[in-house]
């Protein structure tokens, strides 16, 4: 039980801050994405 413990304080922490920073990535690559998809309306 205490190898489960310390397996999960060790690895559990670098698991969320990765979900969390690949959240944040993730809504500033849809943001680019929309504005490459609407670049060629606003150069006409």
């Amino acid at each position: 039980m205490e190898t489960w413990v310390s397996f999960v304080t060790e690895v559990g922490f670098p698991i969320v801050v990765t979900f969390y920073l690949l959240h944040r990535i993730e809504s500033k690559l849809n943001d680019l994405i929309e504005s490459i998809h609407a670049l060629p309306a606003k150069m006409k």
